[in-house]
């Protein structure tokens, strides 16, 4: 009897009780981004694989450009003008592509510990309010529960 239940805990151990695993996909989620004055989506789009693990994680905001044209932030690269225009040390798609790789790194969100500004200090060159970002990745990762 002493086996079995020796057996039955290492199993729970091991397994992790099933509560936080991931399901196989790809999944996606959205947030409204209401930064500076205009409303925006975040999108976030994260693969799973067999064994639960987030392999692949995808963000990105949409943007309306002076011009008048719809467009992505990521797909603007440089011409977002975080650099350039806004002082900052990194562009908008080097950030979020450091904040993608973190959340694999850290397999979840959990780690970023959002302040009531929407900023985090957990990933070092992401100084972007992330808050929109954080609550898409957090609708696609519940989907893939």
């Amino acid at each position: 009897m002493k086996k079995l239940l020796t057996l039955l805990l290492i199993t729970v151990l091991l397994t992790g009780c099933g509560s936080n695993s991931l399901k196989e996909g790809t999944y996606e989620g959205s947030a409204t981004d209401n930064y500076g004055g205009e409303e925006n989506t975040a999108t976030a789009k994260v693969t799973i694989d067999k064994d639960g693990k987030i392999t692949d994680v995808y963000l990105d905001t949409t943007y309306t450009t002076n011009e008048g044209a719809n467009t992505t932030k990521k797909a603007l690269k440089e011409n977002y003008g975080m650099i350039t225009y806004g002082g900052a040390q990194y562009e908008w798609y080097q950030q979020v592509e450091a904040l993608e790789q973190a959340v694999i790194d850290n397999q979840g969100i959990a780690f970023l510990n959002i302040d009531e500004d929407g900023y985090t200090d957990a990933v070092s060159t992401c100084t972007i309010k992330v808050d929109a970002l954080y609550k898409a990745l957090e609708d696609a990762l519940n989907k893939a529960k």
